[in-house]
């Protein structure tokens, strides 16, 4: 028992210097909810404003897939919490009220904040919706409906390109099981959309892809899958058309990821480094942050988590102006943690 023992300290101070050695620094992490207003809450997602201040949001209510789940969004203070104000629910009329999903927000160039989200009764029959703010966050537009067929970014963020386009990383899980990811893209104003498809005679079942970048027009999506690894596709037409589908060397457990290109050009991921159990929610209690230069070869650089049973999930990733890395991820459905790190 001993020897075990040892083995397994030297395991953990060996990864420990591995981490170590990659570079990176865990610069602060805090739970950003101080008695929140909801017993559950999941999804969480974050964006720089024009003047420099860090919003989030999720979703939170009694339990997902309830009737009183609503979008709720706050400001990061100083002292790294956040005051939850809801700011989207699922109510249709007087009567009839659904549960809201998986926000997103987007600073546009022009400093406009979108906040896109999904409203519904479940993932099979969610409707996309979307408000602006004109003001930095400190107020919001009233709700307005995607188009008849457009969801809009179901969980990582959209992204916009140079000319203005913005692409949505979309998916549709349907009703006999298969999964399938898209991309939705549309000009500034959201006016106009189209859905490009991605690979539709693959056999992996794929969803929630986030995007990257490498160049010119060459893009990647990482996406959530149910066959245990991380599944990409690549465009060389800034997402016009994309490649087949294929495996990455990253395990995935059936849960969401989320990736940013960094300012140098590196790709960061965060993902639950596992592969698919008995439940869907099985495999979500380790979470680690990868690092990769062409989006092949990846290499772990820090473990944010490494639980038992605890739910560590649904990651979000940002590179601020100042060259930090933001992360927030689920905590246990109970709250949402904030993890930041430096390059040193």
């Amino acid at each position: 028992m001993i020897k075990k023992i040892a083995i397994c300290c030297l395991f953990v101070a060996l990864a420990a210097f591995a981490y170590g050695q990659t570079g990176w620094t865990k610069v602060s992490e805090k739970l950003v909810f101080n008695n929140p207003p909801f017993k559950n809450c999941h999804a969480s997602t974050i964006v720089e404003t024009q003047t420099g201040e860090l919003l989030l949001a999720c979703f939170g209510g009694s339990q997902e897939g309830k009737d009183d789940v609503v979008i709720w969004l706050g400001q990061l203070g100083a002292n790294g919490e956040v005051v939850p104000h809801e700011v989207a629910n699922g109510v249709v009329d007087d009567t009839k009220r659904f549960p809201c999903w998986n926000p997103v927000l987007l600073k546009k160039k022009s400093g406009e904040l979108v906040l896109f989200y999904k409203v519904g009764p479940n993932p099979r029959e969610w409707w996309g919706m979307y408000k602006t703010s004109l003001d930095n966050g400190l107020t919001w537009s009233d709700a307005m409906k995607l188009p008849e067929g457009i969801l809009g970014p179901i969980k990582n963020k959209a992204v916009e390109l140079k000319d203005g386009t913005i692409l949505c990383p979309s998916s549709k899980e349907y009703a006999n099981g298969h999964w399938r990811v898209f991309i939705e893209r549309t000009n500034r104003k959201l006016s106009k959309w189209e859905s490009v498809p991605v690979d539709t005679a693959s056999n992996f079942d794929v969803i929630q892809p986030s995007i990257v970048f490498y160049g010119g027009k060459k893009l990647q999506i990482l996406c959530r899958s149910k066959q245990g690894n991380v599944i990409q596709s690549r465009s060389n037409n800034n997402g016009i058309s994309w490649s087949a589908l294929s495996k990455t060397t990253l395990l995935n457990p059936n849960s969401g990821t989320d990736a940013v290109t960094l300012k140098d050009g590196k790709q960061l991921i965060v993902y639950n480094p596992d592969v698919p159990g008995k439940e869907w929610f099985n495999g979500r209690s380790n979470l680690r942050v990868a690092m990769s230069a062409d989006g092949e070869h990846w290499q772990d650089i820090m473990e944010l988590e490494h639980g038992t049973k605890e739910e560590f999930s649904y990651p979000a990733i940002i590179q601020t102006r100042d060259g930090l890395v933001h992360i927030t991820y689920t905590y246990d459905r109970k709250n949402i943690k904030h993890v930041v790190l430096k390059e040193n």
